[in-house]
């Protein structure tokens, strides 16, 4: 199975802009552009890259774990998970990601707090997007609701 989306940039780096579009449609021509991604920390000025994967880490996490929780017979009422993706400059120049942070409330009625726990660590560390970040630190939060 693949899945593709499309960038299209124009111009130089911190005067240029660019369209994203994914395959399913959900991305159509949605601008980016360097302030976007290196100087409105509000997230108000249109997408980046970061923001993207912060949004694909969390959708994965939260997926494995539902299954991680039906096969536990403990299906999850709702999880509401988060991931922060930090991106900073490296040392030999230009900039790095070097974290995905990952935050997780749950409500599961009928499990207990350490079977929460496990589960939504086994989650973090099997979903496919966490092993594809495997170059950086993953962390997790999970609390139930």
């Amino acid at each position: 199975m693949d899945r593709q989306a499309t960038a299209i940039w124009q111009g130089a780096l911190k005067d240029g802009k660019g369209t994203l579009d994914t395959q399913s449609g959900a991305l159509k021509a949605l601008p980016y552009n360097f302030k976007a991604r290196f100087e409105d920390e509000s997230g108000k000025s249109g997408t980046n890259p970061e923001e993207l994967l912060a949004a694909a880490h969390a959708g994965c996490f939260a997926m494995q774990l539902s299954h991680f929780l039906a096969e536990n017979g403990t299906p999850a009422a709702n999880l509401d998970a988060k991931a922060v993706v930090s991106i900073s400059p490296a040392a030999g120049g230009g900039f790095e990601i070097t974290k995905s942070a990952l935050t997780l409330v749950g409500d599961v009625p009928g499990i207990d707090a350490d079977t929460f726990a496990k589960l939504a660590g086994q989650a973090k560390a099997t979903c496919p997007l966490s092993k594809a970040l495997g170059a950086i630190e993953v962390t997790l939060d999970a609390k139930l609701a």
